[in-house]
């Protein structure tokens, strides 16, 4: 039985660093999703083998159901002794505009990304993790879902909507030794956040700087490891005080 561990977005941002961290950190092989840059994927595969973790890509679009499904599928025929232990739910994508002038396309694909993404490869594995008995499931929120931001109500709403579905969840699993939780990233430093004026943002951040990936990597090495057995149903703010 091989034991593996998916993230979802692993190609590249905070995804990259939470498959290098997970590398370092664990046993696990992973499973690392991603949709259209395919160099990407191979760079973050690269690495972690040159950490001593093997692992592997598979590409599918975690908004399609049929797509997620397809792919899952022959992956899990293709390895029919592995386990799935640790779900990462990282792939995401925003589309900011006011409200007002938000194309209806730019707001179902930013909820159709996170929110069906979090259903596909969640609802996938959760029947086996249960057979199981064991799981760690880190879906990656913002710190939009908590307190909404301007310009972001597509965005804000499918991250909040993460965080009510991680509560909810969290709930459903606990018996079965399965752990449930939300990480809340402020201002991170990645491809996402480099048109941002960091110069002007940082006066809004209590410690005046942007956060790294491999801070909130750190974070989910830690839940996924028995040492965070007991918290489940949590949204742990990782955002260098601007919100809490």
């Amino acid at each position: 039985m091989r034991k593996y561990a998916i993230i979802t977005g692993g190609s590249r941002g905070i995804g990259r660093a939470i498959c290098e961290k997970l590398a370092q950190d664990t046993d696990y092989h992973l499973l690392i999703t991603y949709q259209s840059n395919e160099i990407a994927a191979l760079e973050t595969l690269a690495h972690i083998k040159k950490l001593g973790r093997e692992g592997e890509i598979i590409r599918f679009d975690v908004s399609n159901h049929e797509s997620t499904v397809k792919a899952l599928t022959q992956w899990q025929h293709d390895n029919k002794d592995a386990v799935v232990e640790v779900i990462v739910n990282n792939a995401g994508i925003n589309r900011d505009g006011l409200f007002m002038w938000m194309p209806q396309e730019d707001w179902s694909k930013v909820i159709s990304t996170t929110l069906d993404g979090f259903y596909n490869v969640t609802n996938f594995f959760i029947q086996k993790m249960l057979r199981h008995r064991y799981g760690r499931i880190i879906n990656i929120s913002s710190v939009s879902g908590v307190k909404g931001t301007a310009g972001q109500t597509n965005y804000s709403a499918a991250k909040g909507a993460i965080i009510a579905a991680t509560k909810a969840l969290a709930q459903e699993v606990a018996k079965r030794h399965i752990t449930v939780n939300a990480i809340a990233p402020g201002f991170i430093r990645t491809d996402m956040t480099s048109s941002l004026n960091e110069e002007d943002l940082v006066k809004l951040i209590p410690v005046g700087r942007f956060g790294e990936a491999e801070e909130v990597a750190d974070l989910v090495s830690f839940l996924v490891s028995k040492k965070a057995s007991y918290i489940t149903g949590e949204v742990i703010n990782i955002n260098g005080g601007v919100y809490s």
